[in-house]
């Protein structure tokens, strides 16, 4: 059935009736500036945006939206890098009003609305020098992030995000509010442990959290032609290194910040990160090897966790463009492939060629949740950020070909939340065909007419896609 782009006055009017949030239809003031996303590559204009405040306001939000034929987007940090967070001519349920976190320090853990960020929750945990593995950038959604799998600086001591989720509050295609922890409705519980927003739309998670008195990170910059031995020296670190250390190796453009020599601006740079939950002084230690070859620059602290997470962020409204391949291992060879990718970065732009360090409490954590990525020891993440339109064809080339260059070492899976529309193909591959079956299944019981749709769709009950 064709989706409607025309509401019924009276159905509009009793979605604004029910709703404490706010409600924007095209021509409204405010509608232009809520249909953005971080992603500039993508403009699309909803037939209605339904801005939440509460979890009844989501039911209410889910049946209007069935009730008129609308296809359902789903936004919380809107950094879906396909743009899955907006819709052409359907409904988007817009989380972002709801975004209180709730720290329980005594008991370790924090309860999240589906609207939160990273920066809501980093800074309600910072207090009590506690945290949670959480995204690299601080705007992120902690919802769909969590819910997708959740790779972050600390997973390597903490564990995945989702391996430290505790409960989850959702709301499901019938309007439903749904409760699920390891003991209430345990396979969706399970199937929300990397299984994504297909289940319904999480208006609350609870996360375990960790104590975590210190934090450093050292950033040492090289030059390109450096690189290959400095990523080799980077893997011998990375691979011995406790589960303290995170960290990985970037190819970008140098930025015009206060630590880099003018005449390195805008130059490209090869950039070898360590985290370290401890300070700074055993973080020198542990990263010898790399503090005794020569470096163009170095930022080198002790810094808290909150701040290291808005330390990359990116400001909202670049064209994006990303991909992933997580490796079997990182020999010479593959080391060689990524650092000939990085050389090869489209300038100027703000584009990262990125290697990742796994393994730790990542490799360790529970071996049936539906990540098979998970036992990587490394992932490249090409990310391409950047402004001119005309640009879009060789960037996005470039990412796939860094792509293509990695995969003789590639496992095959991958973490979806770093991808775009990359085929059905892929989204298996994110899951393990086992597991798809059994997350098709549980779409079955909580979403049988397939809703929740915009998204790395599970099919509910169908056959495995084929390739």
């Amino acid at each position: 059935m064709a989706p409607r782009t025309n509401v019924p006055d009276s159905a509009l009017a009793g979605l604004r009736e029910d709703l404490a949030g706010e409600v924007y239809v095209p021509g409204d003031p405010g509608y232009d500036e809520a249909r953005k996303i971080h992603n500039g590559m993508i403009d699309r204009r909803p037939t209605v945006i339904a801005q939440c405040e509460t979890a009844d306001d989501v039911s209410n939000a889910v049946l209007f939206g069935r009730e008129t034929e609308l296809p359902i987007a789903v936004r919380g940090g809107g950094h879906s890098v396909a743009g899955a967070s907006v819709v052409d001519d359907g409904l988007v349920i817009d989380l972002r009003r709801m975004h209180a976190v709730v720290a329980d320090p005594e008991h370790l853990t924090v309860r999240v609305e589906g609207g939160a960020t990273m920066s809501h929750l980093d800074h309600a945990t910072q207090p009590f020098r506690l945290a949670t593995t959480g995204g690299r950038v601080s705007t992120t959604g902690v919802g769909g992030f969590t819910l997708g799998g959740g790779s972050g600086w600390l997973e390597r001591k903490f564990g995945l995000a989702c391996d430290n989720l505790l409960a989850a509050d959702l709301i499901t295609a019938e309007g439903k509010h749904v409760h699920t922890d390891e003991d209430e409705n345990p396979e969706l519980f399970w199937a929300l442990h990397g299984g994504g927003g297909n289940f319904g739309v999480a208006t609350s998670l609870t996360l375990r959290l960790h104590e975590l008195p210190e934090m450093s990170i050292a950033m040492l910059f090289y030059l390109p032609e450096e690189a290959p031995e400095v990523v080799r020296a980077f893997r011998d670190v990375g691979e011995s290194a406790p589960d303290e250390v995170g960290g990985g190796i970037i190819y970008f453009p140098a930025p015009p910040e206060p630590f880099v020599p003018e005449h390195l601006v805008g130059e490209l740079v090869c950039g070898a990160l360590f985290t370290y939950a401890g300070p700074v002084t055993e973080l020198r230690e542990l990263a010898a090897p790399l503090f005794a070859r020569d470096r163009a620059m170095e930022v080198v602290t002790n810094i808290a966790y909150a701040d290291l997470q808005c330390m990359i962020d990116d400001p909202p409204g670049l064209r994006n463009y990303w991909s992933a391949e997580y490796l079997t291992g990182l020999p010479d060879e593959a080391v060689d492939a990524f650092c000939s990718g990085g050389a090869r970065i489209p300038m100027p732009t703000g584009t990262q060629n990125v290697l990742f360090l796994m393994g730790g409490a990542v490799a360790d954590g529970p071996a049936d949740h539906p990540i098979p990525w998970r036992s990587s020891p490394w992932a490249v993440h090409p990310f391409a950020t950047w402004t001119d339109p005309a640009d879009d064809a060789r960037t996005v080339q470039w990412v796939r070909d860094v792509r293509s260059e990695v995969q003789p070492w590639s496992t095959g899976a991958v973490y979806l939340n770093f991808i775009g529309s990359e085929g059905d193909e892929r989204i298996v591959s994110g899951f393990g065909a086992e597991n798809y079956r059994r997350l098709a299944a549980v779409k079955a019981v909580y979403d049988p007419d397939n809703v929740f749709h915009l998204n790395h769709n599970i099919a509910p009950a169908d056959p495995l896609p084929q390739g």
